[in-house]
């Protein structure tokens, strides 16, 4: 809509907004975006009383929030009031007044801060998801063989509570059971560093409790093109970063329309159920970083088969459903069974007329997590994509994801998309971009 000005004429102020340079920075930008899924949503919200301002309109202002880099709801609005031909291409309502100089009130126009917040909490997520997965979408059209090889990660983010002020003392701030009064959805947690060098060439882990929240993604990196983020989810930050898996692993295939072939992690996912969600559906390997969890490392046979802790290969007894869930197979002392041998052991167990027992998980997740060569050039290859998504990481902390300035669960879960979105349109404008130059030179 073109209000009329007793300023300007409707020919002055289409040129205004053909020619503005921050217009038509952000009309490219949002042309990155599938907004017909944004029209059908909206085409299914009921039509009564008041037509309020498009859903169109406010998420791209919150994009616009983003991409600024403005910390705040007011921060957005104040933004807003001193461009009011980037209101006009947002899509906002206006509120006509000829006598002003773009022919509206740019203060009557725009929701208010308080109005703002509420919009970013009540955002649909079905909506958001739908759109971070048509930028996948878009992208598999540009990068070729997109989504191989899957990396996840966990980053952190720090609540808006008075808890993560190292200048501020609050009384028991460590405490499991406490809930921040500025944000009653956060929880406390530990971040914990990579290994840091000490004076005397020794490391040292560190760790850092604090209130917040996590923000887990699943990435894939192109040489050429970039990182894209194929799926996202944000829990509070006492949740262990493998309940992230599943969800990331389930929306990416989703995104994708097609499973992936590897997936690289760090420890924190080294559990047979991730294993089994390569294993189970094709030739790839999850390589991810050896954790014991207090287990003794045990050396196996192609087959599964261990051998005991003196170096015999243990027999094998009979299968059945652990507690865990998943398929067994028991295996017990070679010279005990399936009959007595006559030779003897100073093992403990063998001394108390057992032997050495030994419930082996035979899932083929189970298996690969026991079986897989982490020194050879596949599993080195895989896994050294897991820096893609620490380098996604690094530009979600650019965006502000670290210390988002709301205090509920919902908000950062709605910021935390949009940055996403952010990112991968950005990638999404490289790729079309370095095609376009290929398609040029030939």
């Amino acid at each position: 809509m073109i209000p009329i000005s007793l300023s300007f004429d409707q020919s002055v102020m289409n040129a205004l907004l053909e020619h503005d340079p921050l217009v038509a920075d952000y009309r490219a930008f949002f042309a990155l975006f599938d907004w017909s899924l944004v029209e059908q949503w909206q085409a299914g919200r009921s039509g009564r009383g008041r037509p309020p301002h498009p859903e169109s309109a406010y998420l791209k202002a919150f994009l616009l929030r983003i991409k600024e880099g403005l910390r705040s709801s007011t921060d957005l609005r104040c933004f807003l009031l001193l461009h009011p031909l980037l209101v006009i291409e947002l899509g906002f309502h206006l509120h006509l007044d000829p006598q002003a100089p773009y022919g509206f009130d740019v203060e009557k126009t725009l929701p208010s801060r308080y109005w703002f917040g509420q919009k970013l909490r009540e955002l649909d997520r079905g909506l958001l998801t739908a759109l971070l997965a048509a930028t996948v979408r878009d992208l598999q059209e540009e990068i070729p063989g997109l989504g191989e090889t899957l990396a996840v990660d966990v980053k952190h983010i720090y609540a808006w509570v008075v808890e993560n002020n190292p200048r501020v003392y609050v009384d028991g701030p460590y405490n499991v059971t406490r809930i921040p009064k500025g944000d009653p959805d956060c929880r406390l947690g530990i971040k914990k560093s990579s290994n840091q060098q000490q004076a005397d060439g020794s490391t040292k882990e560190k760790k850092e409790g604090l209130f917040g929240y996590g923000s887990g993604v699943a990435v894939s990196t192109d040489p050429v093109y970039g990182e894209v983020v194929h799926a996202e989810s944000t829990l509070p930050f006492n949740a262990a970063d493998v309940s992230y898996y599943r969800t990331l692993f389930d929306h990416s295939v989703l995104a994708l329309g097609a499973y992936p072939t590897h997936v690289a992690a760090d420890a924190a996912y080294d559990f047979w159920y991730v294993y089994q969600t390569i294993a189970a559906t094709g030739p790839g390997i999850a390589a991810i970083a050896p954790n014991d969890h207090g287990q003794q490392r045990v050396r196996r046979e192609a087959d599964g088969t261990p051998y005991c802790s003196k170096g015999l290969l243990m027999a094998a007894s009979y299968r059945f459903r652990h507690s865990r869930g998943y398929a067994a197979q028991r295996f017990r002392c070679p010279l005990l069974f399936p009959d007595k041998t006559g030779q003897s052991c100073d093992h403990e167990q063998f001394t108390k007329g057992k032997g050495c027992v030994k419930d082996v998980n035979m899932e083929k997740g189970g298996l690969m997590r026991s079986l897989i060569d982490r020194d050879s050039p596949l599993y080195h290859a895989v896994y050294s994509q897991r820096t893609g998504a620490e380098r996604i990481n690094s530009r979600a902390k650019e965006l502000g994801i670290e210390r988002p300035k709301v205090r509920n669960i919902r908000s950062v879960r709605n910021l935390n998309t949009l940055i996403y979105l952010v990112l991968n349109v950005r990638t999404l404008a490289k790729a079309r971009s370095i095609n376009k130059g290929l398609l040029e030179m030939n």
